[in-house]
């Protein structure tokens, strides 16, 4: 380490004004030789100190970082600040780096030690010094007194300038007024995504900026929506399609053997076991009678086949029939009486009814994976009136289509389907509060395996502490915005690249609708602040005003009447 006790850094100095406006400055030439530009670095602010692979030490100026406070270069005026960027020139090339942390120098007054991390690299423009050709990572590091230098717009515009791959522009880089910060489609997707934020903080207004611009730049694209709270048939009307209770048909012979024990077994223990074989038994010889079944060489309880809910229970009635007075018949009376309840109960006419007999499952994928998208792309499927108990296992059925469509399909065209799934840790919680369930198994391995087969995973929620342990790992992009919740900050952080750290130790101070983005979907890690969706484009989660609802009167009999009404019939 070098001797802190002797920097001496240059006052703070603008840029040439010729410079900042129209590049490099040109020195005045003698008559008749040619005119050179001046290369220029931009502000000197410090110099290493330490070196220690990803993360390492840099010493500032204080003095020259409030001198640097008022600059027109608004990237500039934010030099040495925790989660700006400085440069560090290595031979032909600039190092960017990321300021972590801040501290005062115990032996100097006037310096600033600070931890950074590094971003990548990109080459050095010979006449100008300018940054181009960004790329991450260091392919070598710098020696300890290594000049440091502020970052400028220009630089920043070349480090997050598209390299020609396909992107959606969602916001503003902070602190800039003039750089669009952009998500590179294809790697965000292709490595799966995960969308944080406390409830408040315009999380759900985020999504449906960052799926309409995908809508946007891929109309005929495959994208399929979990949504828990009916919030989003509002942003979509335009380009997408609406599916909830009235309109879904969801064949209950599409659920696998699991599905059926999870609606169908209600006991639990040793007669849990007993109930699942005896429906196994019964389910595969329903299957059996089915004439879809004919086709069918190797028939089993998971063969997504029509079969009759009146003939599982004449075949389980008949089953019962044949016990000997020593065996116990409660088992096939429970499955019974079960099976009965479900089809006489109009809550699950979307899913249970006579009507989904027929072998519909080759319409049923089509419009609900938009194969073809006819300029809608994106599927809503509005879970909010669904019963509850049912509702893990609709999602559970649907996420498995998509992932078993893409398993089978691998040797056709490829159709890659993003699978949206909006309040996700309801659906992957972690060991701590998971029991046994068919949607979290299937969510956990289109994590895992999904990518292989053309299945991506997006994953929204206001707790990531609460997710599966490794699924959030999983996702190779973070979109956080705030999270309040300290678990839920440490959770992030564990999941997040070194290079990031500094960018979510501010997670805490964002403001509504700042969003920080990292991992593969972007070249750097980078704060942004989003733009503004258009009404008709907005989900239908605004607050309540109380301040102004409350002084609202009259009517209220009406209401009442209404919603008692709709109650009783189970209808919205």
């Amino acid at each position: 380490m070098s001797d802190m006790g002797s920097h001496n850094f240059p006052a703070a100095r603008p840029l040439p004004t010729a410079e900042k406006e129209s590049g490099p400055v040109v020195t005045e030439a003698p008559s008749g030789t040619t005119a050179t530009p001046q290369r220029s670095e931009g502000h000197q602010i410090g110099e290493v100190i330490e070196i220690a692979g990803s993360s390492s030490r840099v010493v500032m100026d204080a003095t020259v970082l409030a001198g640097l406070a008022d600059h027109a270069d608004a990237t500039v005026k934010m030099a040495g600040q925790v989660g700006s960027q400085v440069k560090i020139r290595v031979g032909a090339t600039w190092l960017l780096a990321n300021i972590r942390t801040q501290r005062l120098h115990e032996g100097q007054s006037g310096l600033i030690i600070a931890e950074i991390d590094f971003l990548g690299e990109g080459d050095e423009e010979r006449l100008t010094g300018h940054i181009y050709n960004f790329r991450r990572g260091v392919t070598r590091y710098p020696v300890p007194g290594s000049v440091v230098f502020a970052v400028t717009t220009a630089d920043l515009k070349q480090v997050y300038a598209s390299d020609g791959r396909a992107n959606v522009e969602i916001g503003m880089v902070y602190p800039t007024d003039d750089i669009r910060g952009a998500l590179y489609v294809d790697a965000m997707l292709g490595k799966h995504f995960a969308l944080l934020g406390s409830t408040g903080t315009g999380k759900s207004t985020s999504a449906a900026l960052i799926l309409h611009k995908i809508c946007d730049l891929a109309p005929e694209g495959h994208i399929l929506m979990i949504d828990p709270h009916g919030e989003y048939s509002a942003a979509f009307k335009g380009n997408g399609k609406l599916f909830d209770v009235n309109n879904l048909a969801l064949p209950y012979w599409l659920m696998n053997f699991n599905e059926h024990c999870e609606v169908f077994v209600q006991s639990t223990g040793d007669a849990k076991q007993t109930d699942c074989d005896i429906l196994a038994k019964c389910l595969l010889a329903a299957k059996a009678k089915s004439q879809a079944a004919q086709g069918v060489a190797k028939l089993t309880v998971d063969s997504p086949v029509p079969y009759l809910l009146s003939d599982l229970t004449t075949i389980i009635q008949n089953e019962m029939g044949k016990l000997d007075k020593s065996t116990n018949s409660a088992p096939y009376m429970r499955l019974k009486t079960k099976i009965d309840e479900i089809k006489a109960d109009p809550r699950y006419s979307f899913m249970f009814s006579g009507m989904l007999v027929g072998d519909t499952m080759a319409d049923f994928l089509t419009k609900i994976f938009r194969l073809p998208a006819e300029g809608k792309p994106i599927s809503i499927i509005d879970v909010s009136a669904m019963p509850s108990e049912i509702t893990p296992t609709v999602v559970a059925v649907l996420s498995r289509l998509v992932f078993d469509y893409s398993i089978w399909a691998k040797n056709e065209p490829k159709r890659p389907i993003l699978l949206v799934c909006e309040e996700a840790h309801r659906y992957i919680p972690n060991d701590d509060i998971a029991g046994e369930s068919s949607v979290r198994d299937i969510l956990s391995r289109i994590a895992k395996e999904g990518r292989k087969y053309g299945v991506s995973l997006g994953l929204i929620t206001q707790r990531p502490s609460d997710l599966a342990e490794g699924v959030l790992s999983q996702c190779g992009t973070i979109l956080s915005m705030r999270l309040n919740n300290d678990r839920d900050q440490a959770f992030v952080k564990a999941a997040m690249p070194e290079g990031a750290r500094g960018f979510l130790d501010s997670i805490p101070a964002l403001r509504n609708r700042e969003i920080i983005c990292c991992g593969e979907g972007v070249a750097i890690p980078i704060r942004v602040s989003l733009d503004t969706l258009v009404e008709e484009r907005r989900p239908a989660s605004e607050d309540p005003v109380f301040s102004e609802l409350w002084r609202e009167h009259g009517g209220e009999e009406d209401i009442i009447q209404r919603v008692v009404k709709r109650w009783r019939s189970q209808g919205r």
